[in-house]
């Protein structure tokens, strides 16, 4: 399946942003601090197994 990182993303940012672009700006750089490059990623990018394992953690953390 392509775009699932693309997705995993645009869902954290939605969900801890609630709308609030300050808050999605931010999250999205906390993304960035992990170590996943938000821009890298688009609907049609191949998904790597790692980096949804890493973003399902980040998620954890961050209470999603």
């Amino acid at each position: 399946m392509t775009g699932k990182i693309r997705q995993m993303i645009d869902d954290i940012v939605q969900k801890r942003s609630k709308g609030n672009a300050t808050i999605a700006s931010s999250t999205r750089t906390k993304l960035i601090l992990k170590g996943i490059d938000v821009n890298k990623y688009t609907a049609v990018s191949d998904d790597d197994p790692a980096v949804i394992a890493q973003l399902e953690n980040i998620a954890r953390e961050m209470g999603l």
